[in-house]
């Protein structure tokens, strides 16, 4: 089956191909087949998510599945949440998309830090929820959630991941999810789990594998 994925984000990408590997699943970007990305108006991860897996199934006439993930800080409320992607101003670096997405993530980090100074509280989550839809109407949206733990450091650590990576340190493993290798953070990551748990609904629900 081939699936429209409503995101651009190469990282994302490979994450999600090894996370659903075995099953019978092509996965394609929705910036290939020439999809713009959806507006993301609401206030929680599975709106989001669900408006995203729309937008895609609607416009590519395939089966969609949209990851809506942030980072949600006790201290904060739950920010940067839905808005951890974007949350500080664009930081108006040129250059090609993955350029820009490195910019950006660096000015998120350094007013996460910023707006956490002299705070006690490092408590964090990062939560990641999958919607699956067969099209763009579907009134039986597939739908996990996935929530990985951990604290924020005072300083980034760690070369690998994206985002938050570097400033999310996991007490249990003694290290960043940035200091992790690929196959330990997809083995128990938001994005895991969640993973994991809709990779149970389609073979249950849409009969795959």
């Amino acid at each position: 089956m081939r699936i429209v994925l409503a995101s651009n984000n190469a990282k994302k990408m490979a994450e999600l191909q090894a996370l659903f590997a075995g099953l019978p699943l092509e996965l394609v970007t929705q910036g290939t087949l020439g999809i713009p990305e959806a507006e993301e108006p609401f206030a929680t991860f599975f709106e989001n998510g669900l408006a995203k897996a729309r937008h895609a199934a609607r416009l590519s006439g395939l089966p969609a599945l949209a990851d809506d993930s942030g980072l949600c800080v006790d201290a904060l409320g739950g920010a940067p949440g839905v808005a951890s992607a974007h949350y500080a101003p664009s930081s108006g670096a040129v250059g090609g998309r993955e350029a820009r997405r490195r910019a950006q993530d660096e000015a998120n980090n350094a007013l996460l830090l910023q707006r956490l100074a002299g705070t006690p509280d490092r408590r964090a989550a990062f939560v990641c929820t999958l919607v699956a839809l067969r099209h763009a109407d579907d009134p039986e949206p597939l739908l996990a959630c996935g929530r990985w733990e951990g604290e924020i450091l005072h300083a980034a650590r760690g070369r690998g991941g994206f985002g938050y990576d570097p400033l999310v340190f996991i007490p249990a493993l003694g290290q960043t999810v940035a200091e992790l290798d690929a196959a330990t953070k997809n083995r128990l990551s938001h994005r895991a789990l969640a993973a994991a748990r809709l990779r149970e609904r389609l073979r249950e629900d849409w009969r795959l594998g």
